[in-house]
């Protein structure tokens, strides 16, 4: 279970967070100032920590700063007021992963956890999401769970196309998997000894994209005290992975463009071109066509990007792979939560088999681990029925 911490002195905020983070299964611990959050860092491993901007005594650029400082390894997402916005991109170019404003909006507050968390952050001051080791084929992150049709025609084309350098544009929509795809594609391919980048396209904000992908010389804005590398040179002779392509801005989809035409990046603030090799993959729950036509995105890149088309399934059409994903996520959690494995009657099969799965894959695991939590050793239709 993800540990999260708030810094906030304002208790309403404090609590309300509190309140919708633990009923999406997290574990949250409260601060009410900078002080107090600092000691709590310091005695606890937290995955992510939000941090408001304005406090009394100690503020949050000051936290942020020791926090970044004293070395710790947890991804910290700044909570800014309306005044606050250039403070929290201030805040971002100083290690910050990402900043929401107030009022808080709920939706944006479990999407920035989920992005973080899912991102498996541990490095504040660069933010680095990749040169990761390819997961086994017995991690929950490689692993496409069921035999219906549909998930072994992906299994097929994925094993066609992971050999070769081409791009692929997986499309789905949230909580499909999408991300186990790209995953599955680079761990066959023949760079899987090199570096894979993931980069969240809507987690970053557009003021700071250009220079998350492209890098950027010292002093060619503010705050930009050294030369930071980007993405895509991190990912050379790699593949780098763009996961929600379709929320990037357009002034860096036009880089993004010039990038794989001519294969070479040039960094924020440089006039000087820089050589690479990587293989793109890329990934969108949006429309791409309809936000060509919308003008959101660029026709070109569309056509760059979708040399392979991997369409992945939402749960609700490929409901006869649940029963496989329940035993997967059974073991899985039970492993995580230090519990003896509980059983799944066919009655429970049954009744999940009956739900919309509007959060499809996800919205499965979130519900096993809670009946695994709630329920005795024999869950059953019943106890699904009562705690969903």
């Amino acid at each position: 279970m993800a540990k999260i911490l708030i810094i906030d002195d304002e208790r309403a905020i404090r609590n309300t967070m509190k309140e919708i983070l633990t009923f999406e299964q997290y574990e949250v611990d409260v601060a009410e100032n900078a002080k107090s959050g600092l000691e709590k860092i310091r005695e606890n491993n937290y995955n992510l920590v939000f941090l408001d901007i304005k406090m009394s005594e100690i503020s949050g650029e000051q936290c942020l700063e020791t926090i970044v400082d004293e070395g710790f390894d947890v991804p910290v997402v700044m909570i800014s007021g309306h005044g606050n916005i250039e403070v929290a991109v201030n805040c971002m170019k100083r290690g910050a992963f990402d900043f929401i404003e107030k009022p808080i909006d709920l939706n944006k507050l479990l999407n920035v956890a989920k992005n973080v968390l899912d991102s498996g952050e541990t490095q504040i001051s660069e933010k680095k999401i990749g040169k990761s080791k390819p997961k086994s084929n017995n991690s929950e992150g490689s692993q496409m769970i069921g035999e219906s049709a549909i998930v072994q025609k992906i299994r097929m084309l994925i094993e066609r196309i992971a050999p070769t350098d081409a791009r692929v544009l997986i499309t789905g929509k949230n909580g499909t998997g999408k991300e186990v795809v790209a995953r599955l594609i680079y761990e066959n391919s023949l760079r899987a000894k090199e570096p894979f980048i993931e980069v969240n396209c809507a987690a970053i904000p557009s003021e700071l994209i250009e220079s998350e992908l492209f890098g950027h010389e010292k002093g060619s804005f503010t705050s930009a005290v050294k030369n930071r590398t980007g993405k895509f040179e991190e990912a050379n002779n790699g593949t780098i992975f763009l996961d929600e392509i379709g929320d990037m801005s357009l002034s860096a989809q036009a880089k993004v463009l010039r990038c794989l035409q001519e294969s070479e990046i040039t960094p924020v603030g440089s006039n000087k071109a820089v050589k690479i090799n990587v293989r793109v993959l890329a990934a969108t729950n949006k429309d791409l066509k309809e936000e060509i036509t919308n003008g959101n995105f660029r026709e070109d890149l569309y056509h760059r990007l979708n040399v392979i088309n991997i369409h992945v399934p939402s749960l609700a059409d490929r409901k006869d792979d649940i029963p496989l994903l329940t035993e997967h996520f059974i073991h899985i959690i039970c492993q995580e939560q230090n519990i003896n494995n509980k059983i799944f009657t066919q009655s429970a099969i049954n009744e999940l088999q009956k739900l919309e799965w509007r959060g499809n894959i996800r919205e499965l695991r979130n519900i096993v681990e809670r009946l695994l939590i709630l329920c005795d050793t024999e869950i059953t239709g019943e106890d699904v029925i009562n705690n969903v």
